[in-house]
């Protein structure tokens, strides 16, 4: 029997549209202990699930639209602690 994964801790999902043109974007932060290329794997896993593009700016995940429902499934998956922050 493998042991249980240990929870990653709490990360952030905000819906954030200012300052980027009218369009809405998801935006996945406060991430605690991981290091960029694992950031940028999470990323790319999000862009396929959701279909859009994506980047990792400043330590945070940007996905294009709001895909708040398939980013909180992922970071799920990864064993981390999704909550919803903001409007």
């Amino acid at each position: 029997m493998t042991p249980p994964k240990k929870h990653r801790g709490r990360v952030d999902i905000l819906r954030v549209k200012a300052g980027r043109g009218g369009k809405t974007v998801t935006v996945v932060k406060n991430f605690v202990g991981i290091g960029l290329p694992e950031k940028e794997q999470l990323a790319k896993a999000m862009q396929r699930a959701c279909g859009t593009g994506g980047t990792v700016k400043n330590g945070q995940i940007e996905i294009q639209g709001d895909r708040r429902e398939e980013v909180a499934r992922i970071l799920t998956e990864a064993n981390f602690h999704p909550v919803f922050a903001g409007g």
